[in-house]
């Protein structure tokens, strides 16, 4: 599965916070690149219950996500 974020919403803050989260790897201008470049792949290639956990603390944060 790839987690795609398509649109960070109104509280950008709150999703940067996620992705680095997500993505520990991440510094906080990387994470804050991609929520400002969405749609952007966050997790690509992983198992369905790691994408669906993703996908739920996005969209608890305000993101809208697609997962392919």
């Amino acid at each position: 599965f790839t987690v795609v974020l398509k649109d960070a919403g109104a509280n950008k803050l709150n999703v940067i916070k996620v992705v680095r989260e997500i993505k520990p790897e991440l510094g906080l201008m990387d994470a804050k690149k991609v929520v400002e470049t969405a749609p952007q792949d966050i997790l690509v290639d992983v198992k369905k219950d790691v994408a669906e956990d993703a996908k739920k603390k996005l969209e608890a944060a305000g993101a809208k996500v697609e997962l392919k």
